[in-house]
């Protein structure tokens, strides 16, 4: 298990795994991540989110999930992004034969701990699981397919 503590400052967090719009969705595995403590905070107080991480025992697509917690497919899109913005989930790609690949999301946080500093400033650490050999590989290649 790995753990990294961000700094929490009002720095933008940078994202580079690309959402089926285009936008920027999920961690860069080559950087460093830094979720803003307040988005940590209204992901985990949205009511749908919580649904979404109850519900996500195992990698799932977009649409069982959107099935799964009775949440339309458009909404469900929104708080998965707003999931992977806090660094909570990331979005794998499900490489078929047929060149249709499948976007799956899985949880990307074993716990996460909120700790008031000396100075009475909040720090923010989220403890993620390590990145097995094959999973850094596979989060290189997607990298590079995107090229």
């Amino acid at each position: 298990m790995s753990t990294f503590k961000p700094p929490v400052t009002d720095r933008p967090i940078e994202h580079e795994t690309i959402s089926r719009w285009g936008t920027k969705m999920g961690r860069d595995p080559f950087a460093a991540d830094h979720p803003q403590l307040q988005v940590v905070f209204d992901a985990l107080d949205d009511p749908e989110c919580r649904t979404i991480i109850k519900r996500m025992e195992e990698p799932m697509t977009a649409k069982e999930l959107s099935k799964d917690c009775d949440v339309p497919l458009s909404t469900t899109y929104r708080k998965l992004e707003r999931l992977a913005d806090a660094s909570l989930i990331e979005e794998q790609t499900e490489v078929r034969a047929s060149g249709r690949h499948t976007a799956r999301y899985a949880l990307d946080f074993e716990a996460i701990h909120i700790d008031l500093e000396e100075d009475r400033s909040l720090e923010l650490t989220i403890e993620q699981p390590e990145q097995t050999p094959e999973k850094q590989l596979s989060e290189l290649w997607a990298e590079v397919r995107k090229k």
